[in-house]
């Protein structure tokens, strides 16, 4: 792979790694590292075991695996699996800063420079539904990307945003257990995957993005609680974005402190306390920075802080005339939904609350007030009323587990009718696949599943399952 370097880089990278520039410059003419990431929201330990098949495990990510183009899988970005959310597909060094993060189930988390979502989707596994997650990217079109991954992944406590760090400074002080700043940088890791961004690269630029880092992190370091914990990272190996900018950020912020922590093989200390690096020449990845903060003055007891989740202002509840509207969604959940722990938590009215037309469902600690907010995705979408019939959105379908659905069709990831209904096509209603409700003789809205992966919904109209997977996903897929 033959790739030609700026000369200027060349120079730094000589002159700061020395002895070890030879192999480091050499490392950008192999095949570049390339990684999923299964979903464990979405996947249990057969269907992991199933997929990962023959794979290498990534050191820092106990869901993470190596694959090699073209040999253990065949267009894995194409793939049902992937569609319907199974895996993440995302640079392998890129899967090590939310490993610091100490992320646990009820936290209320930030992800400011979310796009397209491969870290938040990691954090939401580690969350595992409860808490709350905003992801924000300030690019709105990057930010439906967010959006999107944040759906296809099945996850029912995020919140979708798309504003300035600056911004949102202003409303979420001190909000949130723990931060993630992957900010944008000079993407010098990304040099042998990417040749625009060696185009891209100069001296100038990598001036420029530390400046640009460098408010960003101010505006993360106002939101972070007292005790919480704020990661900084980047794809890039230049100091000036890296330890340089951990040092003048403790300078900046005299109520922060570096913290050492446990960093794993292929993972080296950085040259400043609590930085820590990834270099492409050891084999492991791409390249990537990591820096750990913690906020000092905690709380509670024993230093822990006093409770978990978001403590601001909520979104209100349905009042009493929106409750009164939802007898067709009530309908719905009723005839579509098995009786479960899901269907009692879409049945409770004090869970939901509007967002435009949509009936949302609110994770259990509450969701921030929307009001004022560029707001992209508001916890998980339901569905909304026409003329008096539900319709359920996608989110919905993709946030179901098998057992969620009253009515489901499993289809092979290799077989031709999945292949029919990603391409938006009608599907057969035979007996072989769905049972009809005796009472009725009508199907209604069916779950359509892939290895039993939740992935979209049918309706049964007469003879055939009207598809329903959006316009704008729809795929020719590969087996």
């Amino acid at each position: 792979m033959e790739i030609s370097l700026p000369d200027k880089f060349i120079e730094r990278i000589k002159e700061d790694l020395e002895d070890e520039a030879d192999s480091f410059l050499g490392s950008y003419h192999d095949t570049p590292k390339r990684g999923l990431r299964i979903n464990p929201l979405k996947t249990d330990c057969d269907t992991e075991k199933r997929i990962a098949e023959g794979l290498n495990r990534i050191p820092w990510e106990s869901h993470g695996y190596y694959y090699a183009a073209a040999k253990t899988l065949t267009a894995p970005g194409r793939s049902p699996l992937h569609a319907a959310g199974a895996y993440y597909i995302q640079e392998p060094s890129a899967m090590a800063p939310v490993s610091f993060l100490d992320v646990r189930p009820g936290m209320c988390v930030l992800d400011l420079c979310a796009a397209p979502g491969g870290k938040s989707t990691q954090i939401a596994s580690l969350l595992n539904g409860e808490g709350l997650l905003i992801a924000n990217e300030i690019i709105s079109d990057r930010a439906r990307i967010l959006s999107q991954n944040i759906e296809r992944m099945g996850i029912r406590n995020a919140l979708v945003l798309s504003h300035d760090p600056k911004c949102l400074a202003l409303k979420f002080p001190a909000s949130f257990d723990r931060i993630l700043v992957d900010a944008p940088c000079s993407g010098e890791g990304m040099f042998r995957r990417d040749v625009a961004a060696i185009e891209e690269w100069s001296p100038e630029n990598v001036s420029m993005c530390a400046e640009r880092q460098e408010w960003i992190l101010d505006a993360a370091a106002s939101m972070l609680k007292p005790g919480g914990r704020l990661v900084y990272s980047t794809c890039t190996f230049s100091k000036a974005e890296d330890e340089e900018q951990t040092e003048r950020f403790l300078k900046r912020h005299q109520d922060y402190r570096a913290v050492m922590a446990e960093a794993g093989t292929g993972i080296r200390k950085g040259g400043a306390t609590g930085t820590y690096r990834i270099m492409p020449h050891d084999g492991y990845g791409e390249g990537h920075f990591i820096a750990v903060f913690e906020r000092i003055g905690r709380q509670g007891n024993e230093g822990e802080i006093n409770e978990y989740g978001y403590r601001g202002m909520k979104e209100c509840p349905l009042n009493s005339k929106q409750k009164q509207s939802l007898s067709p969604y009530l309908e719905f959940i009723q005839n579509t939904l098995a009786d479960g722990e899901f269907k009692a938590r879409l049945t409770d009215t004090d869970r939901l609350f509007m967002f435009g037309k949509n009936i949302c469902l609110r994770p259990a600690c509450g969701i921030p007030a929307l009001d004022g907010l560029k707001v992209i995705r508001a916890g998980l979408e339901l569905g909304e009323i026409r003329k008096d019939r539900f319709i359920p959105s996608h989110s919905l379908a993709m946030a179901m587990d098998r057992e969620d659905a009253a009515r489901s069709i499993d289809l092979e990831p290799d077989g031709a009718e999945i292949r029919q209904y990603l391409n938006g096509q009608t599907l057969s209603c035979t007996d072989r696949m769905i049972k009809k409700d005796p009472a009725s003789g009508d199907a209604g809205w069916t779950l359509i599943t892939v290895s039993g992966i939740s992935l979209g919904w049918v309706k049964a109209s007469g003879s055939v399952l009207k598809n329903h997977y959006p316009r704008g996903i729809r795929i020719n897929t590969v087996c």
